[in-house]
């Protein structure tokens, strides 16, 4: 073929390509489902949304926790684990978008073949069955999407990485909340610990004066019984408190990517200060959870899936194209005679799949319902998620307020009874009873001081938004975070 022909037929076939290229796209197109916003809550565009925007966890004013965060966000082993999800699927899509473009192949090949005398001997002249063979080529192949087959799959690939990029966000989302809730779980387990080994030393003074006084004849063996009694009870509290304790320690170990060992200690419980709490439900919440937003692109993947199987049903058109040259002498290979070139094409069209295709349709569209349910799942979930943490924190906020006064109005109690029983007035059953009262009410106040703080980490939990990513930026190049992959860097 001469020059001036290949630019005859270039001609014609580049405006033939570019329709081919531009031609449909089997499938349904995506469209994001509506969803139903409950009317109950209050909804802002600015308040709401800048509040949760900021590092909360900061504003428990407690530095230990803030390292423990940032420890967490570095070498957290679940964040390394969907680091290795993300590039996984960013490779994926590079290489389900590779096959939208020609692939080009270079070949070479030298060799040395003896011809059969009794092969066509009136072409061969005696003593020339032995040669050599050199070649060279560059072979290009192209399929034509013509069906959208591969746009389809570039699209669901596409899908999937910023699904796994949103899925890493959620465990970051995971982490951050588990340790400042695990941090102060393990604050109120220190502090009623404290209260059990005080309560324990005060028992045990009593039951000591109890035993004296019954040595003594002062008092009856049942004072003394039941004082020992309060002190035991109270005792086996410090074991377990402190079991819990380490198990605790533990826990947050693991969340910082650690072997078992101590936790640093900052602020008690006590000092801890409450982060400000949004006013209202941003309406942009679906934009701002990570998990709906990882929901939304499975969808969109099941969506584009349904397009790849539909064109199994249509013909495969594949392009092909060889240049080279073919020589007996590699002096010669480059010269014009040895050249060598092909073009082709070919299709494919199934006839009988007995039922395939169509069973691979049916499966991508049932796959397409089940993302659309766990998308829908994943937005009540949301709602669901926020409700009850709003619920909790004013309610915890009430619990808290009335087991105080509880509590204040306790060790009066208990104070009184103290001095009627010196007075005579009482038998130390009263005593006993306030004791027991006093040690049970300041562990259930100290239990729901922490359940309180954990509703505030619930509560920017169940909103998630912009302080997702100021975690990310916290945790640098660590293992568990990575420059979020776009598939527009291919």
């Amino acid at each position: 073929m001469t020059v001036r022909q290949c630019k005859r037929l270039a001609a014609v076939c580049m405006p033939i390509a570019a329709i081919v290229i531009a031609g449909c796209m089997l499938g349904p197109d995506y469209r994001r489902p509506a969803v139903e916003i409950p009317s109950a809550w209050r909804l802002t565009t600015e308040e709401a949304a800048q509040t949760s925007d900021v590092a909360w966890w900061d504003h428990f004013s407690d530095p230990v926790l803030s390292h423990l965060v940032r420890t967490a966000l570095e070498n957290n082993k679940d964040l390394a684990i969907a680091v290795a999800n993300v590039d996984q699927a960013y490779a994926q899509y590079g290489i389900t978008r590779s096959a939208l473009f020609p692939q080009l192949d270079g070949g070479a090949s030298a060799g040395r073949q003896r011809l059969s005398e009794n092969t066509a001997p009136q072409q061969i002249p005696p003593g020339h069955q032995a040669f050599d063979d050199y070649r060279l080529n560059v072979s290009a192949t192209y399929e034509v999407d013509l069906w959208g087959k591969l746009r389809r799959a570039t699209e669901a690939a596409r899908a999937n990485l910023l699904a796994s990029e949103e899925g890493r966000r959620t465990v970051v989302l995971t982490v951050v909340s588990s340790v400042a809730s695990a941090y102060v779980q393990l604050r109120a387990l220190d502090r009623q610990l404290d209260i059990a080994v005080a309560t324990t030393g005060s028992l045990g003074q009593a039951a000591r004066l109890q035993q004296t006084r019954f040595d003594e004849g002062a008092t009856p063996e049942s004072d003394y019984r039941q004082a020992q009694s309060q002190f035991e009870t109270a005792a086996a509290q410090v074991p377990e408190f402190e079991r819990q304790v380490v198990r605790q320690e533990n826990l947050i170990r693991a969340l910082l990517g650690a072997n078992p060992g101590p936790i640093e200690r900052g602020s008690t419980i006590d000092d801890l200060k409450f982060p400000e709490v949004p006013e209202g439900l941003p309406s942009s919440l679906l934009e701002r959870r990570p998990d709906i937003r990882q929901a939304e692109q499975n969808l969109i993947a099941a969506n584009a899936d349904i397009g790849v199987a539909k064109a199994a049903y249509f013909p495969q058109i594949s392009l092909t194209a060889l240049f080279g040259a073919e020589s007996a002498q590699v002096s010669d290979l480059f010269k014009g005679p040895s050249r060598t070139w092909s073009l082709g094409s070919a299709a494919t069209l199934p006839i009988f799949t007995a039922g395939r295709v169509r069973s691979q349709v049916e499966q991508a569209e049932a796959a397409r319902r089940e993302a659309l349910y766990s998308y829908q799942r994943s937005v009540i979930n949301a709602f669901e998620d926020f409700e009850d943490a709003l619920i909790d924190r004013a309610k915890f906020e009430q619990i808290y307020g009335e087991q105080a006064k509880n509590v204040e109005a306790l060790q009066r109690f208990r104070d009184l009874a103290v001095l009627r029983y010196r007075e005579g007035v009482t038998i130390y059953l009263e005593v006993a009873t306030a004791e027991q009262s006093l040690f049970n009410a300041q562990l259930q106040l100290v239990s729901t001081q922490s359940q309180l703080f954990q509703s505030y980490v619930n509560l920017y939990r169940a909103m998630g938004g912009g302080w997702v990513e100021k975690a990310d930026q916290l945790g640098g190049h660590g293992l568990g975070t990575s420059p979020a992959r776009s598939p527009d860097d291919r």
